[in-house]
């Protein structure tokens, strides 16, 4: 079975308390959803378009376990506290088996 991912890339802040109030709700969603914690924050050497922002990588099992983590209530309780904080480009994907 193809793990899940979670791919959050952050070009803006407007709130870094909101999105520290957001990461203490996220956290242990994406915990209880069986997620780990890959990258966030590491260091980034960027090429082609040449962006360097806060990214956050999260794998999960599979890709179900990847939508449901996202859709359940604790992680939707942790969205209300990011909400008008940042800009985000979030993704699910599917890896390879």
């Amino acid at each position: 079975m193809a793990k899940g991912y979670w791919v959050s890339a952050y070009p803006a802040v407007s709130d870094p308390e909101r999105l520290a109030a957001y990461a203490e709700l996220a956290g242990p969603a994406v915990r209880a959803g069986g997620g780990r914690l890959l990258s966030l924050d590491g260091r980034v050497v960027a090429h082609e378009a040449g962006i360097t922002q806060r990214v956050v990588l999260i794998e999960f099992d599979s890709f179900e376990l990847a939508v449901a983590a996202y859709e359940s209530e604790a992680y939707q309780e942790a969205l209300v506290a990011l909400s008008g904080s940042v800009e985000r480009d979030f993704r699910i994907i599917e890896g390879i088996d």
